[in-house]
């Protein structure tokens, strides 16, 4: 299955977009922890204030979730590992053996459901810069890019901690820069989601679950710059 970018933003409107939906964004990714916040808490701690009946450590969840959204909608170097390690660094502050830095040892991660566990090979670091550098230079979409590196590191599991988080985030980031819309898999898909990211973990094979998330899980806008609704007339900066 080919998979042809379905948004053509720019940047700046991808940015927005972003910003638009950072509650919603964080709701969905704080599931990967375990959280059951509201949307309205969600929203509330963001705010910057405490939401009755959610713990400090759900709290600092949502609120690294949030300084790793922000840190990728703004920042202006292109994709690499240093920020995907920097994005480590915020969403695993406070539940990583080792925030930032990559895998040194061995780690099990549960499946869950009576799917088993599933044990990643070692970290080969020179490996991991090998498959980065040939996945951006390589002739595909960047959705398709996207879901290759955010599959390939959540399995991987690059780091001590917060592998999803981290592999959502980065691959956003690259969905982002280059206007092509968000990653973000609806809340009631999760449990196909779960399944065929356990079924991806054992098999080592994600076609199956890209073609899922490419009809699923990418969300944007159209901007129809054609239509004939009238415009404004004046200039903002004149009113700076």
């Amino acid at each position: 299955m080919q998979y042809p970018d379905k948004f053509h933003l720019t940047q700046d409107q991808n940015r927005r977009f972003a910003r638009k939906n950072l509650v919603r964004l964080i709701f969905t990714n704080s599931r990967f922890e375990g959280l059951t916040t509201t949307l309205p808490q969600t929203q509330t701690i963001v705010d910057g204030m405490s939401a009755a009946g959610v713990s400090i450590d759900d709290t600092n969840v949502i609120v690294q979730l949030k300084r790793g959204w922000q840190y990728i909608i703004n920042e202006n170097k292109p994709l690499s590992l240093k920020i995907e390690q920097n994005i480590n660094l915020l969403v695993a502050r406070y539940d990583s053996l080792d925030p930032g830095n990559f895998r040194t040892g061995e780690v099990t991660v549960e499946l869950g459901n009576n799917r088993g566990e599933y044990k990643p090979d070692s970290l080969n670091y020179k490996q991991e810069e090998k498959f980065f550098d040939e996945l951006m230079h390589s002739d595909t979409s960047i959705a398709d890019k996207a879901m290759t590196l955010m599959y390939h590191n959540m399995r991987n599991q690059l780091f001590w901690d917060g592998n999803k988080r981290t592999a959502t985030l980065a691959a956003n980031k690259l969905m982002i820069d280059h206007g092509a819309g968000l990653i973000n898999v609806p809340l009631d898909r999760w449990d196909k989601w779960n399944e065929l990211i356990s079924k991806y973990y054992l098999s080592g094979e994600m076609n199956a679950l890209k073609d899922w998330t490419y009809e699923n899980g990418i969300q944007g806008v159209v901007l129809n710059k054609n239509s004939n609704l009238p415009k404004p007339d004046i200039n903002p900066t004149d009113y700076d």
